[in-house]
């Protein structure tokens, strides 16, 4: 339950954050009942500015539009540049009127951040992360930090510092403060955080309290407030008592060449409880192997969290409509027999 009050707190957070004016255009590419696509809905229209549409995310036509409508201002999951910055035709296009997109939803692999940097020089990119029930966005990581080179290098990761109406800590399981620099449950509090789930009063009192929003999503902060989430706690595998967060794992494996689409899941193993297991999809032409993207994740991460198997498909991976990966349905056929999805 989200209140005119989250809704306006969430808008003015846009605003002071995005710059939005009554210059701006926003594209709306993304489902329209996810607040991925509604984040910026109320401060785009605040600012008096424009608002172009499109039936559905298809490369080309968001492009086409871009170009006719002089889209200033997208918003786009990491899944939906990829297939932007791939696409064969995306040089033909003028989108010389994109000044900004803010990507969120999902982590974003390093591998496809480099290439739209390379793609797009002039668009700012920033990540912002947030989540329904809190109207959605929490961080933004201003666009100059996502660079390359240069004194403000170094955050690419990060989903930036917590917006002006709101505070973020990381907690323990007895839901304390860590130390800057330890991983944690991320909590929120702000004017922009829900009254509460719809009739679930049980739903609620366990990810409220004191005025806090437990997000169930596992991260850390630096010592200037930057926050590297590194994982939602359910999807984190745990290898021989070591704890693999996949996010980490797929930044890896998606700077291989010829990498298009990758998801890393923990399926079971009899010696190990659990193993790391990585679902890539190749870039059309591309011969990957098994045994190349395990030999280009040692030289990326430590060994221990590099995958013991991995599934080569020809199919895109499953995604929900906002554009997330369906990592529940990828892991159903191996946690078929057993009575629950973690060892």
């Amino acid at each position: 339950m989200l209140t005119h009050t989250n809704l306006v707190v969430n808008a003015l957070n846009g605003v002071a954050g995005m710059g939005f004016d009554a210059d701006t255009t926003y594209l709306h590419s993304g489902a329209m009942f996810h607040l991925a696509d509604g984040a910026s809905t109320f401060g785009v229209t605040l600012s008096g500015g424009r608002h172009a549409f499109v039936p559905r995310f298809e490369p080309l036509e968001v492009l086409l539009t871009i170009q006719t409508e002089k889209v200033t201002h997208a918003q786009f999951v990491p899944t939906m540049i990829n297939m932007l910055v791939n696409h064969d035709r995306f040089a033909e296009f003028d989108i010389g009127s994109l000044a900004f997109i803010l990507y969120g939803a999902s982590p974003m692999p390093e591998g496809v951040l480099r290439k739209a940097i390379e793609a797009m020089p002039r668009v700012r990119l920033m990540h912002g992360y947030g989540m329904t029930e809190a109207s959605p966005i929490v961080t933004l990581l201003d666009p100059r930090y996502t660079v390359l080179d240069g004194p403000f290098a170094g955050r690419l990761r990060s989903c930036g510092q917590a917006v002006l109406a709101c505070e973020v800590r990381i907690v323990d399981a007895d839901r304390l403060e860590v130390p800057r620099g330890t991983t944690g449950e991320l909590a929120v509090r702000g004017a922009n955080v829900m009254k509460g789930y719809w009739n679930k009063p049980a739903e609620t009192e366990a990810v409220l309290e004191d005025g806090w929003y437990y997000s169930g999503d596992g991260a850390y902060m630096d010592e200037e407030g930057f926050v590297f989430v590194v994982d939602r706690l359910k999807d984190m595998i745990i290898s021989g008592g070591e704890n693999v967060y996949s996010a980490e794992v797929e930044n890896a494996i998606s700077t291989m060449p010829g990498v298009a689409e990758v998801a890393v899941i923990g399926v079971p193993d009899e010696r190990w409880g659990e193993r790391v297991h990585a679902i890539v999809v190749p870039k059309q032409g591309s011969a990957l192997t098994a045994d190349a993207l395990m030999e280009h994740c040692r030289g990326q991460i430590a060994g221990y969290k590099c995958p013991r198997s991995v599934d080569i498909r020809d199919t895109p991976l499953p995604l929900s409509g906002a554009g997330k990966v369906l990592k529940r349905e990828l892991r159903e056929p191996y946690w078929q027999g057993f009575t629950r999805g973690v060892n």
